[in-house]
This record gives structure tokens, C-alpha cells and sequence, in this order.
């Protein structure tokens, strides 16, 4: 499983994005996203979008935005399985608005996932803790605002450039994983 955010890692960041004529790819990010799939992961978006709450703009804007969204991705022959959204502002105190982890928590619910097993990419310091109180693997992507993230300090567990880079972290980290469960189950067959 590989939870996303949306603004400047799958979409090009627009301050409050609130048309969904300004629905842009980040340059590699479809290439990323098919790659992510073909290692046979789900793909779910997990989004802040305070601009309602704020009143920029409506709900019913905000589906037309993801379905915008969802028809260049499927023009690029990519599929998401779902999108979480947190419509509340900063000081409404829910536990979806990122970095709380209630949508990660749903989404594991809706589709049956550990989170422990799962990615979690982003361009904000948000994005990151998020996956880290939920137990996710973490990257920072350097598109949208992750370059200058970037440079705080975060603490992502990988930094890369784009979505592509994020797909071959991603590929490795899960080899790695397959060699340690192969290792433990012939050390667990020869007794040791």
C-alpha cells in the first residue's frame, strides 16, 4: 500500500487549488505511480484540503478537482483506489487533518492493510510525521514544497526527487524486506 499525498507530489502545488482547470501532473509522477503499481501496490491519496473549511471553495468543487485528477492519471494509465480527504482547518482539532493519523487508520480499515507495510510519500513535514506515528515507511519527494522541507531536516526514512525515484526506493526497500522474511524462515526451518 502506498498512501499519497496530492498537492505538489501527485499535482503540480497551486496554493489552495481550487479549479480544477489548474489539475496538473508533477513532471514523472504518472511514471512513478505505474511503476508503484506494477510492483502490484495499491495506491491511495490521503489530503489536507482546509480550503473548505477556510470557504475557498466547496465539496462538490473539490470532486470535480479529484475527478480532473483521475482523468489524466487514467489518460496515463494510472488508477487510484481511493481518496481520504480531511476538510477541516487547522484549529477544528479533528484527528484526520495530517499529521493525525485517522485517515491512515481508515483507509487500513477499508482495505485491509498493516500500516506498518505501507509507504507513505509527500512533500511536507506533515506528510512525514504522519507516516511516522502511523508506522509507515516514509519519503519526502523534493517536488512541491519537499525541497525545502528538504533542507529542515526532516526526518523522512528516504529523500528523493520525484515519484519515479520514490517507485525504485520503494522497489528496493521491498526486496530487502522479501530477503530478511526468506533469511528468518530458513533460519526458522534449519532450528536455529
Amino acid at each position: 500500500m502506498v498512501l499519497l499525498d496530492r498537492d505538489g507530489t501527485i499535482n503540480v502545488e497551486r496554493h489552495y487549488l481550487s479549479d480544477p482547470d489548474q489539475v496538473e501532473l508533477v513532471a514523472g509522477a504518472a511514471e512513478g505511480l505505474r511503476r508503484l503499481r506494477a510492483l502490484g501496490l495499491d495506491l491511495m491519496v490521503v489530503t489536507n484540503q482546509s480550503g473548505i473549511a477556510r470557504g475557498y471553495f466547496s465539496a462538490a468543487t473539490l470532486e470535480a478537482i479529484h475527478e480532473r485528477l483521475r482523468g489524466h492519471l487514467a489518460a496515463e494509465g494510472v488508477t487510484l483506489d481511493g481518496i481520504y480527504v480531511c476538510p477541516h482547518g487547522p484549529a477544528d482539532g479533528c484527528g484526520c487533518r495530517k499529521p493525525g493519523t485517522a485517515l491512515v487508520e481508515q483507509a487500513a480499515r477499508d482495505r485491509d492493510f498493516d500500516p506498518a507495510d505501507a509507504f507513505v510519500i509527500g512533500d511536507q513535514a506533515s506528510d512525514i510525521e504522519l507516516g511516522r506515528r502511523a508506522g509507515c515507511t516514509t519519503l519526502l519527494v523534493r517536488t512541491g514544497y519537499g525541497a525545502i522541507v528538504a533542507a529542515t531536516g526532516v526526518p523522512a526514512d528516504h529523500i528523493v526527487t520525484d515519484l519515479r525515484e520514490a517507485a525504485r526506493v520503494i522497489e528496493g526497500v521491498i526486496s530487502s524486506r522479501e530477503l530478511i522474511g526468506a533469511a528468518a524462515q530458513r533460519s526458522t526451518a534449519n532450528g536455529s
